[in-house]
């Protein structure tokens, strides 16, 4: 072989931007910044500096500036809930979610564990039918027996949730259900505490003074494309989780008022094309007292468990898409330009980024996306903004929310996290022989920052594959050291 033959056309561009960045002047420094992410997709890629000084004897305390980078960049994490975007955040938004339910249930976080005392209900919401779709029953021991069509389902079979009869379907109501569901939702906490007061026999006043309601709710995606919610509803005493219910607010007055309110709250539609309709919730309504201890399957940490997994799910798996399918280049207005309005050339006066009889997904899923999509052009649903939300089947709403004195906050908690590696920071500054932070000095924190792009360069990439296979390893051993230690046992 040749010695001066180049081998550069045949090396990956990947491989290539690698060596690059081998050859920069802090390559380690270029690996932890990647490894630091955990994985992250797709970084957000910033330049920029801040400065911390003691603001009583103008010291520099910290500093940082990306023009220190051997990039010239600092990667942060995109910070994106949904695990089919962003599996190594979502784990973080999960685990986040987590403790969040579970301080309201167990306690910490700054909520006393005296909250464990007080009445609190698993409630599960659904929505009405909208047709007869083919579905798994079975009986009580388990057992699965014949859908309507007569067949016995699978569990992954790709019919399940799909119209046994698609002609009689009512699409546009299954589509305006999701459209209101956050409405309808805040509608019924509304409802609650008037059907609270009542059912006590006291002003609405009189139990504000006494009682307060909280919650914590999670969406999540039935087969058939429609949400339902999970919430964790809890009595506290009129200061919030730090001061308990009064002796007569009980779980079975909880349990029933939450039936009650459901029944009573609707929304009506008004529209001279669809016609009126009423949004309500469907017959299917549970209600399950949380235990904090024991054999019970709704204990505290499974509550919590379930609802942070689904804190991280969306409507991909309804079977829709991830992504908006409005024109990006128009905006979906299906033409661009200033007084003289021309055809968009992507879309071509569509406004759909994608033709929508295109899409991979189910032709069930495919009907709502165009039930959404042609509801959205209407004048009298404009402010449900359906076309933007058509590949989420409708639903706009946030898919984890909580009242105010439920427990502590997902900012707290990353101001936490944020202030935990702050110290480490410091930390190592000290170890590296500079004086360390006066604990009584008050500190001003100057910062610019500017978004540059999103994602990793080629040779990155693979330094970001090399990390998200090493957690998975671990993540794997560890499994399987459990099981071979439940195994010894």
């Amino acid at each position: 072989m040749p010695r001066n033959l180049d081998l550069r056309h045949v090396i990956s561009p990947a491989v290539r931007d690698l060596i690059e960045l081998a050859n920069l002047n802090d390559f380690d420094r270029t690996r932890e910044q990647v490894t630091r992410l955990r994985g992250c997709t797709r970084p957000v890629n910033l330049v920029g500096h801040t400065a911390t000084r003691n603001t009583t004897t103008g010291h520099l305390v910290r500093s940082y500036s990306t023009a220190d980078e051997p990039t010239g960049r600092l990667l942060t994490t995109c910070g994106n809930r949904r695990s089919s975007r962003c599996p190594a955040c979502s784990r973080v938004y999960a685990a986040d979610t987590f403790h969040l339910i579970r301080a309201g249930l167990s306690g910490g976080k700054n909520v006393p564990e005296t909250v464990r005392a007080h009445p609190r209900v698993f409630a599960t919401l659904t929505a009405p039918s909208f047709g007869a779709v083919h579905n798994r029953p079975t009986t009580k021991d388990g057992k699965p027996y014949p859908c309507r069509c007569g067949t016995r389902h699978a569990e992954d079979a790709p019919e399940l949730g799909t119209p046994l009869n698609p002609a009689s379907y009512d699409y546009t109501g299954a589509v305006l259900w999701n459209a209101h569901a956050g409405a309808l939702w805040a509608r019924f906490t509304r409802n609650l505490r008037r059907a609270l007061a009542a059912h006590f026999g006291i002003t609405q006043k009189e139990m504000n003074a006494a009682l307060r309601v909280s919650f914590a709710k999670v969406a999540e995606y039935q087969k058939r494309g429609l949400v339902h919610f999970h919430a964790v509803i809890r009595f506290d005493g009129p200061d919030g989780h730090s001061s308990p219910p009064p002796a007569w607010a009980t779980v079975d007055a909880l349990t029933h008022t939450i039936g009650e309110a459901a029944r009573r709250t609707a929304l009506p539609v008004t529209s001279d094309t669809v016609g009126d309709r009423g949004i309500r919730w469907g017959d299917m309504i549970d209600v399950r007292e949380i235990t904090a201890l024991g054999d019970c399957e709704l204990t505290d940490r499974a509550v919590a468990a379930y609802v942070a997994k689904y804190a991280t799910k969306s409507a991909e798996d309804s079977g829709t898409v991830d992504r908006s399918l409005v024109c990006r280049t128009c905006s979906g207005r299906g033409s661009v330009g200033g007084r003289t309005r021309d055809l968009c050339p992507d879309c071509q006066g569509t406004r759909q980024a994608e033709p929508l009889t295109e899409l991979p997904v189910h032709r069930h899923v495919r009907q709502m996306i165009r039930t959404a999509w042609d509801l959205g052009g209407l004048p009298e649903f404009a402010d449900l903004k359906l076309c933007k939300w058509a590949h989420m089947l409708g639903f706009r709403g946030h898919f984890s929310t909580k009242s105010r004195a439920y427990s502590t906050t997902l900012g707290a908690l990353r101001d936490v996290r944020r202030a935990w590696r702050t110290a480490q920071a410091d930390a190592a500054r000290v170890r590296a022989g500079h004086p360390a932070p006066d604990a009584d000095a008050v500190l001003v924190t100057e910062s610019s920052w500017t978004y540059l792009a999103s994602g990793y360069r080629p040779g990155e990439e693979l330094l970001a594959a090399q990390t998200r296979h090493e957690i998975a390893q671990a993540q794997t051993d560890k499994e399987r050291a459990k099981t071979e230690g439940e195994v010894w046992q």
